[in-house]
């Protein structure tokens, strides 16, 4: 358990694996399939993009508001995904963009946002992460 008090706890739940429902009790719920079958949905690679882009995009914002500037930047995640040794794995390429800074001073907040960003903390340690300025 960490250190520092729990400010936050929620659950994820799906019952019915990669085809129906999966939901968050009393909020999100979205239908699920499998990004290989022809089936409307909704799959675990968009969710863990969707989940990496808003919270790195969350945390640049608070970094622009410290530095006095408006929220201004965007993180779009390219998810791939391969068959491996075992079965698949996931690619995840965050291009982050903060047009109101220099390069130098972007890949700076960069730095700050992967060390304080629970999402990133929690991938970014993964080879098969990418977090960098857009080009």
């Amino acid at each position: 358990m960490a250190e520092f008090p729990i400010l936050y706890q929620t659950q994820a739940v799906n019952e019915d694996g990669s085809q129906g429902q999966a939901y968050v009790p009393d909020g999100l719920q979205v239908s699920v399939s499998s990004p290989l079958k022809p089936v409307a949905g909704t799959n675990p690679e968009q969710l863990i993009g969707l989940a990496l882009s808003t919270c790195l995009n969350a945390t640049l914002e608070a970094i622009e508001k410290e530095h006095g500037q408006a929220h201004q930047s965007k993180v779009v995640t390219t998810i791939k995904m391969s068959r491996d040794r075992f079965g698949y794995q996931f690619f995840l390429d965050a291009a982050v963009t903060i047009p109101e800074v220099d390069a130098a001073t972007a890949n700076h907040w960069i730095e700050i946002a992967e060390t304080r960003c629970p999402v990133a903390k929690l991938v970014g340690a993964s080879a098969n992460v990418t977090i960098h300025l857009a080009e």
